[in-house]
């Protein structure tokens, strides 16, 4: 039943977010979340197609930068799960560079366990927290 939630929710997450990801971010809300799996910074079937629309949005949009937020749940050392955040970011700036939205116009943020999305106790895997927040803001 949450594996169905949350791949619904993750589909969701291709349209603008409101208080999740206004509390999750410190600047502008997320234009696109993508979610992971526990120990895995691949990009499953539903963060690909979410990632496509982030790449064709950026086409569209001549001019902008993305922001790739990492972000980890607390089922780890805060060490760890920076690591881990960047991984997932450095992950889906992988994906939308081999889908035409260019290195430099892709900053990568990694914020560990700093900015959950649901609060859990330490050691607690939690899914939405193990993410990545794609932002497009206007390049300066």
């Amino acid at each position: 039943m949450v594996r169905k939630a949350m791949l619904a929710l993750a589909l969701v997450c291709a349209l603008p977010m409101g208080a999740a990801a206004q509390k999750a971010s410190d600047s502008a809300p997320a234009d696109f979340i993508i979610f992971f799996d526990w120990a895995k910074p691949d990009v499953n079937r539903d963060a690909a197609e979410i990632l496509d629309k982030a790449a064709a949005r950026y086409a569209g949009q001549p001019g902008v930068r993305l922001v790739l937020a990492g972000h980890s749940d607390r089922s780890g050392p805060s060490a760890v799960n920076v690591r881990s955040s960047r991984k997932r970011a450095m992950t889906a700036r992988d994906y939308l560079g081999a889908h035409g939205v260019p290195a430099s116009a892709m900053v990568i943020e990694a914020y560990g366990e700093q900015q959950p999305i649901v609060d859990t106790e330490d050691g607690v895997r939690e899914v939405q927290n193990r993410r990545v927040e794609i932002r497009l803001l206007p390049a300066n």
